[in-house]
């Protein structure tokens, strides 16, 4: 017979009372706010069985409830060795939590779990705790497992939406609050969230009615209103959307991100002046928000203001939408700022295959300081960039070799403090391709009878500029009956462009074989022309000097300035701009008759034999 068995069995021949018995009496007490009456009871239950789980419990939540949670730590961890019993492993958990140790608490929660798999509460509960460490997806699962075992569970269903909405996952998330909707009250916050997520998902329609019906609910969310206004702003009701943003502006007249939205439309209205007045408003209610300096940056370089806009434009590394990943190079970042000779800099490309095109131009003056220049951009540009003069080694995305300094080409005009009439290369920088290359383009296209003419009519379509600056094939079916040989240089041809894309075999398409822009290029030098839209096919020909229009949406980017024909950018470039938002149908009329009237000039000046082969 052990110790603990031989005082139990001295206390019921003395006839005292058992350990069990002791600590009913002091849960009693502890349920009755007798603090002390209930300890010595504990007290009294250990002195009998100094082991005794369920004293040994009930003196750790006492010393919680003292404000002694290391004391509870270890009073109620020795209970859970002895025994351990979900509501001693749950105790532990919640006091771990208290005590802000989140890890430690999430592991006894995880250990209470496999005891209690059906308590939807306890998968709830968790579930809440992974989301505040940050492992988000686990988070998910626990909160989606609570819905699924009590299919009522308000909370879950509500916090199971808002979690599933920053995953990103608006399909799963619109689930959770259409449950959340039906087993509470209408609420605004969840009508405003659920609308987000429509929005997200392109159900417009019902994100519209679920935002007004917020705004019944609660007239007085700013940010409903904000978001509304966008939706409106989305479909082209300007009237709708100016209105939705001033009502959240009477709401809350500093709220920075909706005076940014507003400015966003005056922008894309060409209403400098009014995007200039509010982004000013914005910064004076937020005056380092780096989205309001990089929309402020777009307005400078639009309207020609380089030496304020290349600065207020290094607030995009602030902005997780831009997309943009800082490095973290331990190497210092180099702004033009010291001396580079005899140094080996890294030049990486930050932002899309156009902007390290249009940029790589600065290459030659980093090499012309004195340093080795080192240039990593994306695989389909890394053969066609490595030829400018002055790289000394071009390599692919994250493979750079050891280098000194480091800077983005995005912000070499920075660096060299560019101005409009200081633009180099405008004339060109790209080497021609090599004569074989061009030959065997030559080869595929075959004689050559008629003056030859590129074609784009889309750029990437997950740019979030996409729906504004591309259009359809069919839209430049004009141009089609003009005297010219018509060659595609489309990549990622659309759906709705295949069709009639195949209906047309007067379009030559030989784009299988452009496998990267080394021979997109070698195509271009076969043309006479390339009329493109805004992609990176425009700069590739611009900084080429090959012939090329442009043709550019009401609200252009910011390189194409304003009110010009010609880009400063490239020499070889011409600018065709819609007259009002969404009009192509006039710029590519234009387009027809300076195309009609530039073959005629070409035949005029060359004649028609000259287009034929020697």
């Amino acid at each position: 017979m052990n110790r603990r068995e031989r005082r139990a069995a001295a206390a019921r021949q003395s006839g005292k009372v058992t350990p069990a018995a002791l600590v009913r009496a002091g849960f009693a007490h502890f349920q009755s706010g007798r603090m002390a009456e209930a300890e010595l009871c504990c007290q009294q239950a250990l002195t009998l069985d100094e082991q005794h789980p369920d004293a040994l419990h009930l003196l750790g939540v006492l010393c919680f409830h003292a404000q002694q949670p290391d004391a509870a730590v270890e009073w109620i961890g020795r209970a859970v060795r002895q025994a351990p019993k979900p509501e001693y492993v749950l105790s532990l958990a919640t006091v771990l939590e208290r005590q802000g140790r989140l890890e430690d608490a999430q592991q006894h929660y995880s250990h209470a779990l496999r005891l209690k798999p059906e308590d939807a509460g306890l998968w709830n509960h968790v579930g809440n705790l992974l989301w505040q460490l940050e492992r988000k997806d686990e988070a998910a699962q626990h909160l989606q497992q609570a819905l699924k075992l009590n299919p009522h569970y308000w909370e879950a269903a509500h916090n199971g939406g808002m979690l599933l909405f920053e995953l990103g996952r608006h399909a799963d998330a619109v689930q959770c609050f259409d449950v959340a909707e039906r087993l509470g009250p209408s609420s605004a916050a969840l009508h405003q969230m659920r609308a987000v997520c429509l929005s997200a998902l392109n159900r417009f329609e019902d994100a519209e009615a679920d935002y007004e019906r917020s705004i019944a609910l609660d007239p007085g969310l700013a940010e409903t209103h904000n978001n509304l206004g966008l939706l409106h702003w989305r479909f082209g009701r300007l009237e709708q959307a100016f209105a939705c943003f001033d009502r959240a502006l009477v709401l809350r007249p500093d709220f920075h991100a909706v005076l940014n939205n507003k400015a966003v439309v005056l922008l894309h209205l060409q209403l400098i002046d009014e995007a200039f007045a509010t982004l000013h408003r914005s910064l004076a209610a937020a005056p380092d928000d780096a989205q309001t300096l990089f929309y402020l940056a777009t307005l400078q370089l639009l309207t020609g203001d380089f030496e304020r806009g290349w600065l207020a434009r290094e607030a995009r590394w602030r902005l997780p939408s831009v997309g943009l990943v800082d490095r973290g190079f331990a190497q210092p970042l180099w702004r033009g700022d010291q001396p580079i000779a005899g140094k080996t800099i890294l030049l990486h490309s930050d932002e899309g295959l156009g902007d390290a095109i249009q940029f790589a131009r600065y290459v030659p003056m980093v090499a012309a300081l004195g340093a080795r220049v080192i240039l990593e951009v994306e695989p389909p540009i890394q053969q066609l960039l490595g030829g400018i003069e002055g790289v000394a080694d071009c390599v692919g995305r994250w493979s750079a070799p050891a280098f000194d300094l480091h800077c983005p080409l995005g912000t070499l005009p920075l660096a060299f403090g560019t101005r409009l009439d200081t633009i180099p290369f405008a004339q060109g920088y790209v080497p021609p391709p090599s004569a074989a290359r061009a030959n065997a383009w030559e080869s595929r296209l075959g004689p050559r009878h008629r003056f030859r003419v590129g074609l784009v009519w889309a750029g990437n379509p997950d740019h979030k500029n996409d729906h504004n600056r591309s259009m359809a094939l069919r839209a430049l079916a004009p141009l089609l009956d003009c005297d010219a040989q018509f060659v595609s240089l489309q990549k990622g041809v659309r759906d709705q462009d295949k069709t009639f894309l195949a209906e047309r075999p007067d379009i030559v398409d030989l784009t299988q074989h452009l496998t990267d822009f080394s021979e997109t290029a070698a195509l271009i030098s076969c043309l006479d022309l390339v009329i493109t839209v805004d992609t990176s096919v425009a700069h590739l020909a611009g900084a080429l000097g090959a012939a090329v229009w442009t043709l550019l949406p009401f609200n252009p980017d910011w390189r194409w300035l304003r009110d010009r024909d010609d880009s400063p950018w490239y020499r070889s470039m011409r600018l065709f701009r819609q007259p009002a938002r969404g009009d192509w149908a006039s710029v590519v009329e234009t387009v027809r008759t300076e195309l009609e009237r530039h073959v005629a000039t070409s035949r005029s000046r060359q004649g028609h034999t000259s287009l034929l082969p020697a």
